[in-house]
């Protein structure tokens, strides 16, 4: 299994995201850019709403506006016509190499296996049964439904497009769609298989890798629409880089150090509980 696919698959990464989060597309770009290798066999779609959004190598697609499953299961039946999607998000920021031999080798068991979700990063809630199955070091593993959690999530996992549009109510927020998602999945339970070829935030392998598994990492640099601490690594290198690099860098550190949301606006206020109360009493 060492020899790379040249065909061209059935194949697309999608990054969703949505126009609030402009502000996240460039550094998105930039690290993408560096740490993806071009030669892997799969279209590039950057899913905006309405914005017109310039991404190196990637074709900018709109859904139009609307809540997150509606225009997810827009763009999954109406624009990205590829059989098979690698779901990512703008905030996913990579900082090792993606391997172009073993995403290849990945999607072409993927097709002829008939695998309908392959989820790619590593996290303490999956428990997992062992195959026999590797890939470049990697071994790929197949879930335990009934004792993981969070069979439906957003993080980097390869799916059956058809298969993810099927994941998608209409109206659910991305949060309820995680939620409920996983009841419904562990209502079908479909095989499910996992694979730790990117840690996530560092996360630690869950599966038996060889030693010469060669892992790629990114960091998820937002959370509550504002910039996060693991954001400070990437700063620091685009300040090394050009002069507009280096503007983008300072503009990434005035929102994180006076907590800015990704729209430029201030840290919203919470609401203690008699408030609400009191509002929800006039309403």
């Amino acid at each position: 299994m060492n020899s790379v696919q040249t065909q061209p698959l059935n194949v697309a990464l999608v990054v969703h995201t949505c126009d609030r989060y402009s502000f996240l597309f460039e550094g998105f770009g930039y690290f993408f850019k560096k740490y993806w290798d071009f030669n892997i066999n799969c279209k590039l779609y950057f899913a905006t709403e309405e914005l017109d959004a310039a991404v190196p190598g990637f074709t900018n697609i709109k859904s139009g506006k609307g809540e997150w499953a509606d225009r997810l299961h827009y763009l999954l039946t109406n624009v990205v016509h590829e059989e098979y999607v690698i779901y990512m998000q703008e905030d996913m920021w990579l900082n090792k190499a993606v391997s172009a031999q073993f995403m290849n080798q990945l999607f072409v068991l993927a097709n002829k296996n008939h695998w309908k979700q392959v989820k790619l990063t590593s996290s303490n809630v999956y428990k997992t049964h062992a195959t026999d199955v590797f890939i470049e070091g990697f071994q790929i593993a197949r879930l335990d439904n009934s004792a993981s959690g969070y069979l439906m999530s957003h993080q980097v996992t390869l799916w059956e497009g058809k298969f993810l549009a099927e994941q998608m109510r209409k109206g659910e927020h991305p949060w309820r769609n995680e939620r409920k998602g996983t009841k419904r999945l562990k209502k079908l339970n479909p095989e499910i298989y996992q694979v730790d070829y990117f840690a996530e935030n560092g996360q630690p392998a869950v599966n038996n890798n060889l030693p010469q598994a060669a892992y790629s990492e990114y960091h998820t640099v937002s959370a509550n629409s504002m910039l996060q601490a693991n954001t400070l690594p990437y700063i620091n290198e685009l300040n090394e880089g050009t002069t507009a690099e280096r503007t983008y860098a300072n503009e990434l550190l005035r929102h994180y150090q006076q907590q800015l949301t990704h729209d430029g606006k201030a840290k919203p206020r919470k609401e203690d509980l008699f408030k609400k109360i009191k509002k929800l009493f006039i309403k």
